[in-house]
């Protein structure tokens, strides 16, 4: 039957179908998150695997000049790297962090090699209380020629989240090996564009405290993928709900 002047069906099968073409529309947009989220899982968890393989293989030198270009962009993060040199201890530079002693200082030195190249060591933690004490003065501090081992980390540049580093003011809140680098007066062009985080030395810890690296990668790629597709469901079933409140009111109209 027609509703008023012949239209009102019509208007109302045209509503219809602009919300089926809706609830199409977003099913296929959450279908298609949920399938993006899958992707991702399956990438983390190769992203995982890898550096796990990286972190319990056996160390090899750390990577030299010729290997520094697109370094970044390579599977050299977190891989167990070893280097030789003496520590420039003068030029040792604190760097604000959290681990899981608590909050405080990373002990960032350089190390020259005895292949032409420097390497900033992330020697370890220490409180925040600890800088300008006796204990602090009388830190060990290898001398002489040392072998180091630990993980390969990239820079960090600019500072946290919240703080911008400054240099100025020796004010350093992420490893950001170009800006330590310069900051400490070392040339630039001979500085490893990595730091390594060094591994726990044997026997008594004291401070810096080394072996500290969280390598922990969040994964909640399978709970996001089953919201989106619980939300492709759950769409259509909310318009079809929807249609069926609105037929009632609009399949009877008395004739004219």
């Amino acid at each position: 039957m027609t509703g008023p002047r012949g239209g009102r069906p019509a208007r109302g099968a045209r509503v219809s179908a602009a919300w089926v073409i809706v609830a199409v529309g977003l099913f296929a947009g959450f279908a298609a998150l949920g399938t993006w989220q899958l992707q991702r899982l399956a990438w983390k968890r190769h992203l995982i695997a890898a550096v796990e393989a990286r972190t319990d293989a056996p160390a090899v030198a750390a990577p030299g000049p010729a290997q520094w270009e697109g370094i970044g962009s390579g599977d050299a993060r977190y891989r167990h790297v070893r280097v030789t040199g003496h520590y420039l201890h003068d030029a040792e530079t604190l760097v604000h962090g959290t681990s899981r002693l608590g909050y405080g200082y990373w002990v960032m030195t350089p190390l020259r090699t005895g292949r032409g190249f420097t390497v900033l060591v992330n020697r370890g933690h220490i409180p925040e209380s600890l800088p300008g004490t006796p204990a602090f003065r009388t830190m060990p501090r290898p001398e002489g020629r040392v072998t180091v081992g630990g993980l390969l980390r990239l820079s960090k540049p600019g500072g946290d989240v919240f703080r911008a580093n400054a240099p100025a003011k020796g004010a350093w809140y992420s490893r950001d090996v170009a800006a330590i680098a310069t900051a400490a007066g070392l040339p630039a062009d001979r500085v490893a564009p990595y730091f390594i985080d060094a591994g726990e030395r044997p026997g008594p810890q004291g401070w810096p405290a080394g072996g500290l690296t969280v390598v922990d990668f969040p994964n909640h790629h399978l709970s996001y993928a089953i919201t989106w597709y619980a939300m492709a469901l759950a769409a259509p079933a909310a318009v079809l709900l929807a249609l069926r409140r609105r037929h009632p009111q609009e399949k009877e109209w008395p004739n004219t």
